[in-house]
């Protein structure tokens, strides 16, 4: 039991009084009666002083408690000895002058220190900043509270309650589903042999591990189970990082079949219905975000992701694209007219799947309009909508969002084109006035819609929505007309989100490419269209002298130039880094109007930067991500990405260390 000041004080003047009384034995050794008599008249007098000094202080004590009776009234000590309440007084300094019993059975004494220096947190008290607070010392859980107008605070014993309350929350009931991505696709045309060892090398494991961490796992489909846990479970889960996911990676890789894991895991309320639907919502979401990964929510709070560390395979079958082609055909041909609204600084892709899904409503005779704000586009596709003006315009009906407005009825169909995000959209009060919607998008999804479509086609594993749109032509009841020119904006589109075939590029995208040039595109022109200036070639040289080179194969480029970039300019030069010998990643910063500051990046497939970017509340998928950021700088975008980029790297660190171990 540490001693208060007061105590100290005692013990300090009970010591100088023994060597007073040593050096008069001394004295009369050394220099006789009269010197000793003298010093003994000389100690008399001080231990007279020290007695009436302790006295008052024990008095001034006793007032003090005295006085705290009547503040409390004379029952206060019984009553608060039976509440289990403990009282402490203190001084202007906030040195504390007084404790009850409370304290002393809990061998707790600290009279005549700073309440501030013993509770550091205690000044959210005195400062008004809160009530009460709940603090932890010795093991205990005390709930503290201030006397209104007076020195003194309460504290009650809650250590019993707060384990009861953290019981009930450990308890709490987390459900989740667990899906097999790919399952049907990869045994389809296996034999039966073949299947059952896929079963016992990929379900059995899943099963094994469930229970083995105590869940309840039910199997709801051939490629699915459904699993009951609590959340002293569930933050084991977390904290071993989710492991089935690597093992069914390693035994996938190991058979050189494409399935992984997509999971959902819904928590947070009592209410077993709320739960049913976050939790079909989560493996929607993770699913297209091109699955192998863990989406999570906590009902009030936002979607969390673990995984995604591998790009996303083309899983949509002829037989799903024939499925979609007839939902859309039947939306359009109860629609009195078609609007279709691209992204903000519509790119190749936006105006090519644009272009190409006007085309499909065309062949049902319906009026079909596409969103275009001037100015709102990359310069090249600006340059190529000029050089093609004549043939689109007579072709195409392009209006800007307030004629769109002007023709939207309760019937109207909006298909929204390369993106699925309100923020993103070129025409945002006609998507939030709109009663009818469509997506069709290839990135990943970020979170739940602000809005209620009647269709969504997101295929994350697609190099493009052009390829999306242009995979649709066939199953529609005639000949979809597309011209020359359109064409081969189409092909541009896939020819740019590809990296010129050479990222996220799969079979399906050089089949599109083949039937779009079948269709009259014609490739050199597009590559044509694609040309740099002399002024953008020497602007992109200026540009990529302010590379950075990190480590694990990044490179970032923040460019500190007086030139504002434009977001097509950036994510060209993010290309071309990734052409360099040994890097995954490449990242370039810069300013894309006086207040505002954007990033470009781009990987090869072995970095994730949608998972980069989305830690810095941007967006885009596996290995294409942006952001911009109103008042922000390039410097601070740089530090926060540097940061961003440890974190991600430690948690692969981490997670192979995991996946070696086991």
């Amino acid at each position: 039991m540490s001693l208060s000041k007061f105590d100290k004080f005692k013990l300090y003047v009970f010591l100088i009084a023994m060597v007073e009384l040593i050096s008069i034995i001394f004295g009369a050794v050394l220099f006789g009666f009269n010197v000793v008599f003298l010093a003994i008249v000389i100690f008399v007098i001080s231990i007279v002083m020290i007695i009436l000094l302790l006295y008052a202080r024990e008095k001034e004590k006793h007032d003090r408690i005295v006085e705290v009776s009547k503040i409390l009234g004379s029952d206060a000590k019984e009553a608060f000895a039976y509440g289990d309440i403990g009282m402490l007084t203190y001084d202007e300094n906030f040195v504390i002058t007084w404790m009850s019993d409370f304290f002393i059975s809990r061998e707790i004494n600290y009279i005549g220190e700073k309440v501030t220096k013993w509770l550091p947190d205690i000044n959210r008290i005195f400062q008004g900043d809160e009530d009460s607070i709940v603090l932890e010392f010795q093991d205990a859980y005390y709930e503290i509270e201030r006397k209104a107008d007076s020195q003194m605070l309460f504290f009650k014993d809650i250590t019993y309650e707060h384990q009861l309350e953290l019981s009930y929350e450990n308890e709490k009931v987390v459900v989740g589903l667990i899906h097999l991505d790919n399952y049907d696709e990869a045994t389809q045309y296996q034999e039966e042999m073949n299947i059952s060892i896929i079963d016992s090398e990929i379900k059995q494991p899943i099963i094994d591990w469930a229970k083995a961490k105590g869940m309840l796992i039910k199997r709801i489909k051939n490629d699915r189970f459904m699993v009951v846990l609590n959340e002293t479970i569930f933050a084991k889960l977390v904290e071993a990082r989710f492991s089935i996911m690597q093992e069914i990676q390693k035994t996938s890789d190991s058979y050189a079949i494409p399935i992984t894991l997509s999971m959902a895991y819904a928590r947070g309320t009592t209410d077993f219905q709320q739960l049913d639907e976050m939790l079909n919502n989560l493996l929607e979401l993770a699913q297209s975000r091109g699955g192998d990964q863990v989406a999570i929510k906590k009902f009030g709070e936002d979607v969390k992701y673990f995984g995604g560390n591998r790009e996303a395979q083309e899983k949509r079958s002829k037989v799903r694209v024939r499925v979609i082609a007839q939902t859309l055909r039947e939306l359009i041909e109860q629609s009195h007219n078609v609007i279709i609204v691209g992204h903000k600084e519509m790119d190749f892709d936006c105006m090519g799947a644009a272009i190409g899904m006007s085309r499909i409503v065309s062949t049902y005779n319906k009026v079909v309009s596409i969103v275009y704000q001037d100015g709102d586009m990359e310069e090249k596709l600006a340059a190529a909508l000029n050089k093609y003006s004549v043939q689109l315009q007579a072709r195409l009906n392009f209006v800007n969002e307030i004629e769109a407005l002007s023709i939207l009825e309760e019937s109207t169909l909006v298909i929204m084109v390369d993106h699925h995000n309100i923020q993103q959209t070129n025409a945002p009060e006609l998507i939030n006035r709109a009663k009818r919607i469509v997506v069709i998008d290839h990135h990943r999804r970020k979170t739940d819609f602000s809005f209620m479509p009647l269709l969504v086609y997101i295929e994350s594993g697609a190099s493009s929505v052009s390829e999306l749109i242009t995979e649709l032509f066939p199953y529609q009841l005639s000949k979809v007309n597309v011209s020359e020119e359109e064409a081969t904006i189409m092909f541009t589109g896939i020819l740019i989100d590809t990296n010129r075939f050479k990222s996220r590029t799969g079979s399906r995208t050089f089949e599109a490419a083949s039937q779009l040039k079948s269709l009259g595109a014609d490739p050199v022109e597009a590559d044509e269209l694609l040309k740099d200036n002399y002024a953008e070639f020497e602007l992109k040289t200026g540009v990529l002298k302010y590379c950075e080179k990190l480590d694990n194969g990044v490179i970032v480029t923040p460019y500190g130039g007086d030139t504002l970039l434009s977001r097509s300019i950036m994510s060209q030069i993010a290309n071309e880094i990734l052409s360099v010998q040994n890097i995954e990643a490449a990242f370039v910063i810069a300013m894309i109007d006086d207040d505002t500051v954007a990033l470009s990046a781009r990987s090869t497939g072995n970095i994730n930067v949608q998972v980069i970017v989305e830690q810095m509340h941007g967006g885009g998928h596996f290995t294409a991500a942006a952001l911009q950021r109103k008042d922000g700088t390039v410097e601070e975008i740089y530090s926060e990405l540097k940061n961003v980029l440890a974190n991600y790297f430690s948690e692969r660190k981490n997670e192979n260390e995991s996946d070696t171990a086991s």
